[in-house]
């Protein structure tokens, strides 16, 4: 049994970090720690996707930064909470006005779209924001981000993810997506 333990958690953890499951499924390797955060890459062929991760606050959630290949300067913000089931579809679920900030810096505000991936157990919400650059900066050296997603007028979503290691797991991202 000791021997099956890590095997089984690694394989389970790879199952949460790939992403879409039934659509796409992401190989996941060069796994590292990071304080709270984790770096790794995803690949699928020839695609590859870098990702700098937290996913210690909750057991149902976690949030990263993403670059893709190709798209090294272009990182993308996504939140993933596990829905517990299956979805029969891929659609997109909801635009809600977001906030982020990180301890007593700017707040940040943009839009989260809410998306569903088909086969996937996971609901996905990628956030456009007009100052991302800044907010990934105020990550790096920051020690708490904190998230508000208005899913209705007086219906507020809080969460809240520990920056500890945030800057070096986004730096070893960074690199692993040059060529």
């Amino acid at each position: 049994m000791s021997t099956r333990f890590p095997r089984l958690a690694a394989a389970l953890m790879a199952l949460i970090l790939a992403g879409p499951a039934a659509a796409v499924q992401f190989n996941v390797a060069e796994i590292q720690r990071h304080g709270a955060w984790q770096s790794m890459i995803l690949s699928l062929g020839e695609e590859r996707l870098y990702r700098a991760l937290e996913g210690d606050n909750y057991a149902d959630a976690h949030f990263s930064v993403n670059v893709s290949q190709g798209a090294c300067e272009a990182p993308w913000l996504e939140l993933r909470v596990d829905l517990g089931e299956h979805q029969p579809e891929s659609q997109v679920v909801n635009l809600v006005p977001a906030d982020l900030r990180v301890d007593e810096q700017t707040i940040h505000s943009g839009q989260a779209e809410f998306r569903t991936e088909r086969g996937d157990s996971g609901f996905y919400i990628r956030f456009d924001l007009p100052e991302q650059p800044l907010l990934l900066d105020e990550m790096r050296r920051g020690e708490i981000l904190r998230l508000r997603m208005m899913r209705g007028p007086d219906d507020p979503w809080f969460m809240i993810f520990a920056l500890d290691g945030a800057g070096e797991a986004m730096d070893r991202m960074a690199q692993a997506c040059r060529p």
